[in-house]
């Protein structure tokens, strides 16, 4: 336990609750306690109480009760830690000491994060400069003036190569610490490191207490590229761990019970300027599961809020996916997406902020999305189709880890494929789920029948989405993007949130996207070189052997571009449905071991029955490769 109760006692006895509670709520003594208006609710007459004695908090109109911690929590938006941090120097008790290590390691972090605000700073100056004239037209031109350019604390980096460099070498700042948090760009075919932010305006990145901890990068030049670049991971830095705005989002998104995510910084600034403060945004990739669990702890539905075009419906269909199998009773997604071809700067530019509260009142939930998404596929005119229809929505909703959200989630797509029939009979596809029959609290389970197994099918059993083995799916598609590193102009974001299990893949992926955000994708050589720098060329070659023979046309330099982005979009595809498939199939076993009921058991059965749906064409092409004449 990092903080003893001994220690937190300690905090709560030398400051009264009433102290730390009226900061925020004016108090008036009434008898033994403190009585005042709710800070959680608005209300005309006082229903919030206070008890030093007993150090708690009440709120009668709420419900919400607690210590000084948990105030902090639940009015600032806090995590515990901060909130022990916070009170603990206020109280004057010193915190448990940490190990030698951990001192170290947070030398070393405080000394990076002292670089990162001289960086910061030099970036400001410039803005500020001479040199940055052109940077603030173009801001001005935004909207974006000199009040919002120091909120958000907006730069501009030079053109010169060596500006940023010569700068902070003039502090003692060593080039290798500037190269390990990525503010120079080295190599081996690099003599000497040059400054990775030139002629750009700059976005810095703040961690969720506001320090500077990276940096994003918009070109002036209409030649750039990439026209935006992030700072790449740095020990201080994890991009999909993040969320720009967090620190200054925190609190709004608490006080209102809203979160808005969008798609980029200056939409992010744009928001706020619109009146709406409790808004973020990812940082150059499709949302991850660290960043959703990041929104869930600020609000339960957060909206996300997509470009109003052909590339905003597909992140908004990504975030989909990637929020389904980890819903949980109250936590979900409500989607708005922006007119045709505006961004949410556009629209404040030309609509004022009243444009922007429509397009967020009009957010849609999650399931008319995913509803949505799946009837635009192709019509629904015949049984054949509204089937087809039918099996992709069930095998989507399967993924649903928690099961009463899933029961409740099979009950509305059921509902709504009723509605297609002309005749409004349920399309049928396969076998019919028994109806769910609540065990009332306190009643035995039901136990399985002795007589029923559930063993695979020798289909399932012989493809290797069974044992979960994926080396070769992998395989194709790592192998592909390295001879074929052009399609990684259109495919680094997909690539970054595919989950590989062989180690090479998993390194191999990393350099290819940092080649990526490098702008060199598409060239072969270059990246050639570059894995052969890096020691990964004995990767690569490994990565290569494990493609199956049938598929090997994807190493061939000159093969059909069509049909090579159709393979690799397919392999995706498969592969994330496969990772999708295990994950439930786990939680089917676990769910059966502890309780052998009927319910538990016919859940398991169908798992394995949309697997083998899914082996099936992986064991009909290895059985092709079987018997194919040398």
């Amino acid at each position: 336990m990092r903080y003893p109760p001994h220690l937190l006692e300690e905090i709560r006895s030398r400051l009264p609750a009433s102290e730390v509670v009226g900061r925020r709520v004016r108090l008036k003594k009434a008898g033994r306690e403190w009585r005042g208006l709710s800070p959680f609710n608005a209300e005309k007459s006082p229903s919030f109480y206070v008890n030093d004695q007993k150090q708690f908090y009440h709120c009668f109109s709420s419900g919400k009760h607690g210590d000084i911690f948990t105030f902090l929590m639940e009015t600032e938006g806090v995590s515990f830690p901060e909130a022990v941090e916070r009170l603990a120097s206020e109280a004057g008790v010193a915190l448990p000491a940490p190990s030698e290590a951990s001192r170290e390691s947070e030398t070393r972090r405080r000394g990076a994060l002292e670089v990162m605000e001289l960086a910061c700073a030099f970036f400001e100056e410039q803005l500020a400069g001479r040199a940055g004239a052109r940077a603030r037209d173009y801001l001005a031109g935004r909207g974006l003036d000199g009040e919002v350019r120091r909120t958000f604390r907006l730069g501009y980096a030079p053109p010169e190569r060596y500006a940023l460099r010569d700068h902070l070498a003039a502090r003692d700042v060593p080039a290798e610490l500037m190269v390990e948090l990525n503010l120079l760009t080295t190599g081996d075919d690099i003599k000497v490191p040059f400054d990775r932010f030139r002629d750009r305006v700059i976005f810095p990145i703040r961690d969720v207490r506001g320090r500077v901890v990276a940096f994003g990068g918009r070109g002036m030049s209409p030649d750039a590229k990439p026209k935006y670049l992030n700072s790449s991971e740095t020990p201080l830095f994890h991009k999909g761990r993040m969320l720009y705005n967090h620190h200054a989002a925190r609190k709004p998104a608490h006080d209102t019970g809203r979160v808005i995510a969008v798609e980029g910084y200056v939409d992010a600034i744009a928001m706020t300027l619109a009146g709406h403060p409790e808004v973020v945004a990812s940082l150059g990739t499709a949302l991850t599961e660290d960043q959703l669990a990041l929104l869930w702890r600020m609000a339960d539905e957060p909206i996300l809020c997509f470009d109003g075009d052909g590339a905003g419906r597909r992140a908004a269909y990504r975030a989909l996916d990637v929020a389904l199998p980890a819903l949980q009773p109250g936590k979900s997604l409500r989607f708005a997406l922006m007119p045709e071809g505006q961004d949410p700067d556009d629209l404040l530019r030309t609509g004022g902020p009243g444009a922007i509260d429509r397009v967020l009142d009009g957010a849609r939930p999650l399931v008319d999305v995913l509803w949505s998404r799946e009837t635009e596929l192709s019509p629904v005119d015949t049984p054949e189709r509204r089937a087809g229809l039918a099996q992709r929505l069930r095998e989507i909703v399967g993924g649903i880890r928690d099961e009463t959200l899933k029961r409740y989630y099979r009950d509305e797509i059921e509902a709504r494929l009723r509605g297609l029939s002309p005749n409004g009979a349920r399309a049928q596809q396969g076998r019919e789920r028994a109806p769910f029959v609540p065990r009332p609290r306190g009643a035995p389970a039901q136990p399985v029948s002795p007589r029923l197994t559930a063993r695979a099918s020798p289909l399932l059993a012989r493809s290797s989405l069974f044992s979960g083995g994926s080396s070769s799916r992998e395989a194709l598609i790592v192998a592909a993007l390295l001879v074929h590193p052009e399609l990684l102009a259109r495919g680094a974001e997909e690539l970054a949130e595919v989950e590989f299990e062989g180690a090479d893949a998993r390194t191999l992926r990393g350099a290819l996207l940092d080649f990526a955000a490098e702008g060199g994708a598409g060239d072969t050589t270059l990246l050639d070189a570059r894995l052969e720098r890096a020691g990964l060329a004995a990767a690569a070659g490994r990565i290569a052997g494990l493609v199956r023979p049938g598929d090997r046309w994807v190493l061939d330099p000159h093969a059909d571009p069509v049909r090579l982005e159709d393979a690799l979009r397919q392999a995706v595809i498969l592969h994330r449905k496969a990772g999708t498939l295990h994950s439930e199939l786990r939680a089917a076993e676990r769910a059966l071991a502890e309780e052998e009921t009927e319910a538990n058991f016919a859940w398991l059965r169908d798992v394995k029955t949309r697997l083998s749906v899914v082996a099936g064409a992986e064991v009909e092409a290895e059985t092709a490769e079987e018997t194919e004449p040398s």
